[in-house]
């Protein structure tokens, strides 16, 4: 699998905010089908930084309802990488 194609966007939230300035860990979703090594790869190429542990977990689809009709988000695929003290990925600062 392409370094492009494992990581599909950083998540930006109050959490992830917090997370990044207390803990050095940023969260990313990631392709369903990448495992932590293919994942702390594809960071460390990208972004020029040593990853030190990274963390999966699948997010299942929550069912939503409009009217009569029930339908369901995707399910995903979410990573909290914890990077070296001293490293940062760069997209994430100033936002």
């Amino acid at each position: 699998m392409e370094l492009y194609h494992i990581i599909k966007r950083a998540l930006i939230t109050e959490k992830s905010a917090i997370a990044k300035d207390e803990a050095n860990k940023y969260i990313l979703e990631v392709d369903p089908r990448a495992n932590k090594i293919e994942i702390a790869n594809a960071v460390e190429k990208l972004f020029k930084v040593k990853v030190m542990d990274v963390h999966v977990m699948n997010v299942a689809g929550k069912k939503k309802r409009t009217g009569k009709i029930v339908g369901q988000k995707r399910s995903w695929k979410k990573a909290i990488v914890t990077l070296l003290p001293g490293n940062r990925i760069e997209v994430y600062e100033g936002v």
